[in-house]
This record gives structure tokens, sequence and C-alpha cells, in this order.
């Protein structure tokens, strides 16, 4: 029936894990949920190693780092079930409902994302960079969701069918931090898998510093635009390189690259400081991968 796969990172995973739990024994139903920490070697494991008390549960740690796509499919790998579902282990489970509404919902669809959301007030104002682009930009509800299905779609709170996944899986080869759900959605879109949305979405939990979600942003938009150098994403499938596509037939990378890179410091003040906007935060992330690409 079902299997749970969440990929760890220096997290304690453990009361995300009991309340799967207890909500799958509820359904009554097959399931496994299978746990893995990516060679973290935290001190926090002491807790996740609990999870291996629980019925159908387990707990691993790697001993050599494989990276967040590699470790999603060496999870897919262990699992016994038809159905997968992705769910990252800092994730906070909202709903009482949220494994009955999965199982609602699974006729005739390929994959199913429940939504993601973020917690209502920001915990410190060294995290509003990252909070205030996941509630304002991230953050949608399944009927804005399904306008742009596969674009729409994060692998964090994602429930695919087996088969389905295997056709397609993780970019074991990128390394780097950022879109690998843009490459997978991509792939998905190219074979015309049957995707639904729904309302069931779980809350983020663990919220990047400014200063890392910067860096972080830096790394996706490098990834991004090797992704769409070696052709492995469409130009027309994400905004962001059509944007830079337009910006190239029209010869304005070069300035935007040159204006961004003078006003790179203020930019970065901003984005780092307390009360960071999400205009600069766009203005930042164009003119960066314009930089980028002119290198």
């Amino acid at each position: 029936m079902l299997s749970v796969l969440i990929p760890i990172y220096n997290y304690n995973a453990y009361p995300l894990v009991l309340e799967l739990h207890k909500q799958c024994l509820k359904s009554k139903i097959d399931f496994e949920i299978l746990c893995q920490d990516d060679a973290s070697q935290s001190s926090l494991n002491v807790f996740n190693e609990n999870i291996n008390s629980l019925s159908n549960c387990s707990f691993v740690s790697l001993k050599q780092n494989v990276a967040h796509r590699e470790n999603r499919n060496s999870l897919a790998e262990k699992s016994k079930y038809d159905y997968l579902l992705f769910i990252d282990g800092d994730s906070i489970i909202i709903r009482d409902n949220y494994i009955k509404d999965y199982l609602y919902n699974l006729l005739d669809f390929d994959i199913i994302y429940g939504g993601r959301v973020h917690p209502k007030k920001c915990p410190s104002d060294n995290q509003k960079l990252r909070w205030k682009y996941g509630k304002f930009i991230e953050d949608k509800s399944a009927e804005n969701r399904k306008k742009k299905p596969y674009q729409s779609l994060l692998f964090n709170n994602t429930l695919i069918k087996k088969d389905c996944f295997n056709k397609v899986k993780f970019d074991k080869y990128m390394k780097k931090y950022g879109h690998d759900d843009t490459q997978l959605s991509y792939q998905l879109s190219v074979l015309k898998s049957k995707v639904n949305h729904i309302e069931n979405p779980v809350e983020h939990g663990h919220i990047d510093t400014n200063l890392v979600y910067l860096n972080k942003t830096k790394e996706s938009l490098e990834n991004l635009y090797q992704l769409h150098q070696e052709g492995k994403i469409d130009t027309e499938f994400v905004r962001i390189i059509q944007l830079h596509h337009f910006l190239r037939r029209t010869r304005l990378v070069f300035i935007i690259s040159k204006i961004y890179t003078f006003f790179e410091k203020p930019i970065s003040k901003n984005l780092t400081g307390s009360n960071p906007y999400l205009l600069i935060f766009n203005l930042f992330r164009v003119g960066y991968l314009c930089k980028i690409s002119e290198i």
C-alpha cells in the first residue's frame, strides 16, 4: 500500500514520524515509514533512533553523504509498496486526517501534491527572507497550483506511484542545492503523468537564516542554469529562464549583469538584514542569473 519516505539531515524527525505512525495505524492500511539521515553525524540522531521502536518504521544513518537527491532515490529503492509519500524530515503535520486525505484521493492519478505552508509569524528577523518568500510566493492553494500543475510540484509532501517515480528519479549527478523538484517535474510533464493538487499541506518547520538562504538561492540558480544549458529543462518550463532567454535575445544580459555587480553589496545588505524586500530579492535573482551566464 503506502511507503512513507523521509530524508533527514541534522534534524529530529521523531515527532513527525510519531504523528504519521499514529495516522497510518488509524487508517488500517499496510504501510512502512523509512527514514534516512544523510551522514550528518548529528547528535539529534539519538532521538531519531527511537523511530526503530515503532512498528513498521525504520531509521538509518548513512556513513557517507550522498546528497539530497540520491538520499530520496535510495529510500525509494528500499521501499516495498506501490505508493511513495515523500516528506522532508523538518516537516510538521498540521492535519489530523493527513494520511486519510491522501488515501481518499488515490484513484486515477500518478502524482498527488498536498502543498506546503509556513508559520503565520516569522520566528525571527534573521529568518525573514526565507519566511517571506515561502509565505507570499511559494505557499499556494490547490486551486492556484492546478493552473500550472507541473510547475507547482514540490517533492516535499508528494505522493507518487512507485512505477511512475522509477521512470524519472532524481538526478544523482547534480550535487548542488536546488531545482531537483523542477527537473523531476519537467520529466513528469514530458511523460504526461497525471497530476492532482489537493489541500493537504505540511508546515515548513526549519526556516533558514537570511544569509544561508541567500547563499542557497545563488547555488540553486547556478544549478538551474546548468540544467538548462545541458538541455535537462526546457526554456518555457521555468519563468526566470524564459526571462533570461528574452534578455539574451534583446542583448540586455551583459548590461543587467554589470548593474547587478555594481549594486551587489547594497542588495546583499538588504536581503540579509532585518527587513528584506521581496522585490529586491526577485531583482537579485534575475541579476545573479545574468551574472553567472556571462562568466
